[in-house]
């Protein structure tokens, strides 16, 4: 089966062609334009979504000998995300599947980011427990079967990507946070500033980030600019530290508990290097399985998308043409 993907939930339009687990193509353009503004502008988001989605679906079907007319259905994220650049791609494929006679798919985008881990990995099974985390979520679920979860730990505030953009923010190191803290980190003391490792009473499974950017808001505001300057990369390491740590004893302690030996990331905070490391060499001690995205599937993109769809597809749970737009849509209702 050929899928066309499709995925606009924030600032990244995407168009992907899957030929059952063959990636075909996977087009990402991302809007550089939000930089300047330190984070993402819905509106902007939208028009940019609306200018480049036809020129990027032609170009996904250049050089290829597929045509629009030969896919066997539309995959399209219809949440969680922005309601206006959800809606810029969920009315195109709408579009599509209607002038196409094609069945439409509605993806759930959390659903997408663990199930790009297939693109990579055909040899996958269930049951695992996924980390899924990004600038919008964190959350630990365990993965019993395609559509079967059951969420183990979430932040109660802050997601992890968030806490990488905020703090990034706040030392005047740019946007998006968290690749730049990475990069800035590579080099730096992890041990050189104990940042707060926040626990939850009465709750030992979730996350809070909140106190960890405060805290680095404090020690900005107490050493000055030019100190976090002059110590960059040590605050950048140490600060990603905190982060990594609380991810990874949250994971592996529930792991350890359920008996699970197969761990999977995804999400665009998967990307980092120094995540992917400690998940690397803590699975080692373990014996446990650790399964990584691509760097290409770990953010927002239509592969992921397209691969999700396809597993609806086969179950044949077809989308209707009058299926809504839901931003704060969740992996368990």
């Amino acid at each position: 089966m050929i899928i066309l993907g499709i995925e606009s939930s924030c600032d990244e339009t995407s168009i992907a062609l899957l030929n059952n687990n063959k990636v075909i193509k996977n087009i990402v353009a991302s809007q550089i334009m939000h930089e300047e503004y330190g984070g993402v502008v819905p509106e902007f988001a939208s028009r940019e979504h609306m200018k480049n989605i036809q020129k990027i679906v032609d170009r996904t079907f250049e050089g290829i000998d597929i045509k629009l007319q030969d896919i066997d259905g539309i995959a399209v994220t219809y949440g969680p995300g922005l309601m206006g650049a959800l809606l810029v791609g969920l009315s195109y494929a709408k579009g599509l599947a209607y002038t196409l006679n094609k069945p439409l798919i509605g993806v759930n985008h959390i659903e997408g980011h663990i199930m790009a881990n297939f693109l990579d990995h055909e040899n996958l099974t269930f049951p695992f427990i996924c980390l899924l985390v990004s600038g919008g979520h964190t959350q630990i679920v365990y993965v019993k079967d395609f559509g079967k979860y059951e969420i183990l730990g979430r932040s109660i505030d802050d997601a992890a990507g968030e806490a990488f953009d905020k703090a990034a923010r706040i030392i005047n190191l740019g946007y998006p946070g968290g690749p730049l803290i990475d990069k800035m980190a590579r080099n730096g003391n992890v041990k050189f500033h104990s940042f707060p490792r926040a626990k939850i009473k009465n709750r030992p499974d979730d996350f809070s980030f909140s106190g960890l950017k405060t805290s680095i808001l404090y020690l900005s505001k107490q050493k000055g600019n030019n100190w976090i300057q002059e110590n960059l990369k040590d605050v950048c390491a140490s600060y990603q530290e905190a982060i990594i740590d609380v991810l990874q004893k949250r994971v592996f302690t529930i792991a350890k508990r359920r008996g699970v030996k197969k761990i999977v990331l995804a999400g665009g905070v998967a990307a980092n290097s120094r995540l992917r490391y400690v998940f690397t060499e803590i699975s080692k001690k373990n014996n446990s399985d650790i399964f990584f995205p691509s760097l290409e599937y770990c953010t927002d993109n239509a592969a992921m998308i397209a691969r999700t769809g396809l597993e609806l597809l086969k179950r044949n749970k077809i989308s209707s043409l009058n299926i809504s737009a839901v931003p704060n849509l969740r992996l368990i209702n």
